[in-house]
This record gives structure tokens, sequence and C-alpha cells, in this order.
């Protein structure tokens, strides 16, 4: 490899470091920041997902290897498709629990939970 391809890749990795740590220093500062459960967890799985998926991204660059640099994407793609459904599932379970929205929040789109119908 000439150095010309070297300065591409490790430039390449040095964007996608910078990128990573700074979506991971907003999830970072949207879970302390944020009022409630539903928004906090918002930030913990989109921001840190991208920030996540960029260091992992990063890492299997930096290595010089096809296979290290395949199972860095399958590992990408992994997070992408997951976090969202999983951080889904835990805010309808906490809404089901009984986590109240917060006053800023417009609108609550789903349904209270019912009390059971008794024959």
């Amino acid at each position: 490899m000439g150095p010309m391809f070297e300065a591409i890749i490790a430039l390449s990795v040095a964007a996608l470091l910078v990128g990573g740590a700074t979506f991971s220093l907003l999830a970072a500062i949207g879970i302390v920041r944020f009022p409630d459960l539903y928004t906090r967890m918002h930030a913990a799985s989109k921001a840190g997902t991208v920030g996540s998926g960029l260091l992992l991204l990063a890492a299997g660059l930096h290595s010089l290897d096809m296979a290290i640099l395949f199972r860095a994407l399958a590992g990408f793609f992994f997070f992408v498709l997951t976090a969202p459904i999983s951080a889904h599932l835990l805010a309808k379970a906490a809404h089901q629990a009984g986590y109240r929205l917060t006053k800023q929040s417009v609108i609550d789109q789903l349904p209270q939970k019912e009390e059971p119908r008794r024959h």
C-alpha cells in the first residue's frame, strides 16, 4: 500500500473517531439533561447507536483487515437494526408500568393502561 492510501485511511479513521465521539458525547449530555425517561431513552438509542457504530467502523477500518472490517460493518448494522426496536419496547413497557411524561410533552400517543374487565 502506498503512502497516499495510508493517509486516506488515517483521515477516514480520524473522521469516524471524531464523529463517533461527538455523537457519544451528545448522547451522554442528553441522558443527563433531558427531563424524563422517554427523552433520555431517545438520546441513548439514537445518538448512542450512531456514536458507537461510528467508533466500531473506525476500529474496523484501522485494522486494515477485510475480515475485521466486515465484522465491524455487521456489528454496525446490528446496532442500527436492534437499538430502535429495543428502545421502543422499553418505552412501551415503561408507559404501561406508569411512568409519566413531563409537562413539556405535547401529546401522549399511547393509550393509558386499562383496568381489567370483571364479569
